[in-house]
């Protein structure tokens, strides 16, 4: 026998005492009636048609059908829920009016939500006096004064405590005056982004715009491979230029579209500090209109080359004025053969600037090797980070896996510490950033990818927990710490498996890194 012919059995036996007469509806066989709801249409059933129901209007929530309140519910234990047919609708949260004395809630600040990226300058007019800021003359260095900078830049450079220009700085600047494209070599920390931001601003100031602007059409472009130092070159554009009105906008993926669309379109800028793709995307739905572009740069040009984006960069370039039309900078660690083509096709007859390496290794980051075992190294980074003086200390490994297991090793210690890695999703690697920039915490661990967009200064300590690959990643990571004339330390740990790179960097850098074995009180007891 079928269940729902037994089912519709055991109902008929049980019907309500005040029930209505059986209709003739109600004396067919259950088969048919089971048949018949099934045909049924559903807005059959939702017109008052109390008895005639049918079996499997359970499952519909109906009150009029038979066996009173015996209802099954969907959970066992749960109250009956009643017939959804006769509830009053329930009306809409957005259409009830606030009661007295109430209004719209409003959701409390985030306290770990991303700071704004780029705070716009607001122009300070107060009074100067540029002989309050004295700089004595020193032999071998230049001082800013010696370069003829607008007044307004030299009020900033004043309150940023900037005295003598880097090599690379003094070397931008002679050229800059000249008119010349500069095709430059300089790692990272060697105040290259200064050099060419003042450049830009000086040559601005001096040569105000010409006839109409509409929104989205800037002076000046900056093009680099990551979102951090596009944030970071922004930054310091609003630093450079708080005395000068000059307005620096950064464009990146990552962050809202529309939001990032309509500080495009909220005024006129002067300078796009921008990634490649994000760049392209709104240059090619004219957000952006490059064709009165007057300067660009392009940093980190080798790490652009090795991320692939310069078939992006080429249609970019091919959205400006043509090479002759604009001047261009190209900065790059280091100035291969490639990118030396690079250089020749985006520039018109480039003059090239080199600071050597050595330069920025050597003079203001001290380095140490220990010569340790592979499971001695947790426990001598551990001593280490016991010393007051790792204030803010950035770990490097060579592998995403591996640093994730080194982070969640320091966290079990109870060390302050964060990861940075390619697959951090972006608001949550500014949060990361930003912690690691004002103190909130005390240990960063990364990779080579995501630790060359790093750009904080008073990092006091570079660990390199394990040796990098190549001699030029080396040099970016020391390039962490010691930045801009600031002093810092790097150690690296060199297990019996890390050596071999030892003497190619050392070739590299053109100096011997001090190997030595670490005391012992650094080290765990020997059984």
């Amino acid at each position: 026998m079928g269940l729902l012919q037994q089912l519709g059995r055991k109902l008929r036996g049980k019907k309500p005492a005040a029930s209505a007469a059986p209709s003739s509806s109600s004396s067919q066989s259950a088969s048919g009636r089971g048949a018949s709801s099934r045909r049924r249409k559903p807005s059959q059933r939702s017109q008052g048609h109390g008895d005639s129901w049918v079996p499997g209007d359970e499952r519909k929530g109906g009150s009029d059908r038979p066996g009173g309140d015996k209802r099954r519910s969907p959970r066992s234990g749960s109250p009956p829920r009643g017939d959804r047919r006769d509830r009053p609708a329930r009306p809409d949260r957005r259409d009830r009016p606030p009661q007295e004395g109430q209004g719209r809630r409003r959701r409390p600040p985030r306290s770990d939500r991303a700071p704004d990226v780029v705070p716009q300058p607001v122009v300070d007019n107060t009074p100067w006096d540029p002989s309050s800021f004295q700089v004595p003359p020193e032999e071998g260095k230049t001082r800013f004064h010696d370069i003829n900078l607008p007044e307004e830049l030299m009020h900033a450079i004043c309150d940023l405590g900037f005295q003598y220009c880097t090599p690379v700085q003094a070397e931008v600047f002679t050229k800059a005056r000249q008119g010349e494209n500069i095709s430059g070599r300089a790692q990272t920390g060697t105040g290259k982004t200064a050099a060419f931001l003042i450049t830009i601003m000086a040559d601005f100031l001096r040569n105000p715009v010409q006839g109409e602007r509409k929104n989205g059409t800037p002076r000046a472009l900056v093009i680099a491979p990551t979102r951090e130092l596009v944030i970071q070159i922004a930054k310091d554009a609003v630093g450079l230029g708080k005395y000068t009105g000059i307005r620096c906008e950064a464009v990146y993926g990552g962050m809202d579209y529309d939001k990032q669309r309509r500080q495009l379109n909220a005024g006129f800028v002067d300078i796009i500090a921008a990634t490649p793709g994000r760049l392209l995307d709104y240059a090619s739905k004219r957000v952006i209109d490059l064709s009165r572009v007057e300067m660009m740069v392009i940093d980190e040009a080798d790490r652009m080359l090795d991320m692939g984006f310069i078939p992006d960069v080429r249609r970019i370039i091919g959205q400006t004025p043509r090479k002759e039309q604009r001047r261009t900078m190209l900065f790059s660690a280091t100035l291969t053969d490639d990118v030396k083509q690079l250089a020749s096709q985006w520039m018109s007859d480039p003059v090239e600037v080199e600071i050597e390496p050595d330069q920025v290794a050597t003079e203001t980051v001290e380095q140490i090797v220990y010569s340790v075992t592979s499971r001695d190294k947790f426990p001598l980074l551990m001593n280490l980070l016991k010393d007051p003086s790792f204030r803010r200390v950035l770990i490097f490994g060579n592998r995403r896996d591996r640093t994730k297991r080194l982070t969640d090793r320091l966290k079990r210690e109870r060390i302050s510490c964060d990861l940075l890695s390619g697959a951090v999703e972006q608001r949550r690697r500014l949060n990361i950033l930003e912690d690691f920039r004002s103190g909130r915490t005390r240990v960063l661990v990364a990779t080579d990818v995501a630790g060359r967009g790093i750009h904080i200064d008073d990092v006091t300590h570079v660990i390199n927990y394990e040796f990098p690959y190549e001699p030029e990643d080396y040099v970016h990571r020391i390039g962490r710490t010691g930045r801009v004339g600031t002093e810092g330390t790097a150690i690296s740990f060199a297990c019996e498996d890390e050596s071999f790179i030892i003497p190619d960097i050392e070739a590299y850098i053109g100096r011997e890194l001090p190997c030595r074995v670490p005391d012992e009180s650094l080290l765990p007891p020997r059984r």
